[in-house]
């Protein structure tokens, strides 16, 4: 039987190597958004022979929600885990986050009509993939309202710079600021989320995070972190900023792009969770693609 445990900084080495080998491209195979996100839904980790194994507890189904798993071996095997150990709880398999690979090979185990389990696509789950190209140029008719919204960052004296530890307190003051003005006690997933920038802090070096800060007038107005999250994407996990300030989230994205995705194809900015504005706003820098997720559920 599956033998589940709350990630540590310790399980980093052994989840590292089983995301590499899958080299997925969604925001869940991320070593720091495990860890950092893991009170969200009270997600807990384990391992079967060579893959790595996370799934979120409290839901609002009450069925344990598996992560597509990531490694290498015998899937139909690790699958046959996952299911006794939801089935010992009265509970059928539910897997989310798959894209169309796991779709794939799901359909290549079971059968391309298979009646073993039902799908679902979720669309606040997609993640945006932009090319970096994009996020950094800026180029064409399509971002021409981009490019006049980032000049305005210029009626400020600002400079964006790498991250440093130095920036640590003040970024993280910051976000609390924000989340005091928002009410976040009042929201569990923003209480989630300052845990989430907390962890990211503790540990970034440790989980090989790369960030930049906007200073305006010397003091931080914006700051933006994310990772190599796999062989040819970046992703952001966290970007915050002062809108009292015009330009600030143009001039964060960009600035952010220019210095760490210019090695890179993609950048993956995550999914909007049905947040309208959000959705707005991340299709408003033209994805080149929507990387689709779908909740399968075994019957």
């Amino acid at each position: 039987m599956l033998d589940f445990k709350i990630i540590d900084i310790s399980d980093k080495e052994r989840i590292c190597e089983c995301l590499k080998k899958s080299d997925f491209q969604g925001c869940e195979y991320s070593f720091a958004n495990n860890m950092a996100w893991r009170r969200l839904s009270n997600s807990k980790i384990c391992f079967y022979k060579d893959f790595y194994i996370s799934c979120a507890f409290d839901t609002d189904d009450d069925i344990p929600s598996f992560i597509f798993p990531s490694g290498e071996g015998d899937y139909r095997e690790v699958i046959d885990e996952m299911r006794k150990f939801s089935e010992s709880m009265g509970k059928p398999l539910k897997i989310s986050g798959v894209t169309e690979k796991g779709l794939e090979i799901l359909k290549d185990i079971y059968g391309e009509n298979s009646q073993a389990f039902e799908i679902h696509p979720e669309r606040d789950g997609f993640d945006y993939i932009y090319n970096s190209s994009d996020l950094i140029n800026l180029s064409g008719k399509k971002y021409h309202k981009k490019r006049n919204h980032l000049l305005k960052i210029n009626e400020y004296d600002w400079e964006f710079l790498e991250m440093k530890e130095s920036d640590f307190d003040e970024c993280i003051r910051f976000s609390t600021i924000n989340y005091n003005i928002k009410k976040g006690i009042e929201n569990f997933s923003s209480i989630a989320e300052q845990f989430a920038i907390n962890t990211f802090f503790s540990y970034f070096s440790e989980f090989n995070l790369f960030g930049g800060v906007i200073r305006i007038d010397g003091y931080i107005k914006a700051f933006s972190i994310g990772e190599k999250l796999n062989s040819d994407t970046i992703c952001v996990h966290i970007e915050k900023a002062d809108t009292s300030y015009n330009g600030i989230y143009p001039a964060i994205n960009n600035e952010f792009s220019k210095r760490f995705a210019k090695d890179v194809k993609y950048v993956n900015r995550e999914e909007d969770m049905g947040i309208e504005g959000l959705r707005k706003s991340k299709l408003s820098y033209h994805p080149a693609y929507l990387l689709e997720k779908n909740t399968v559920i075994f019957r």
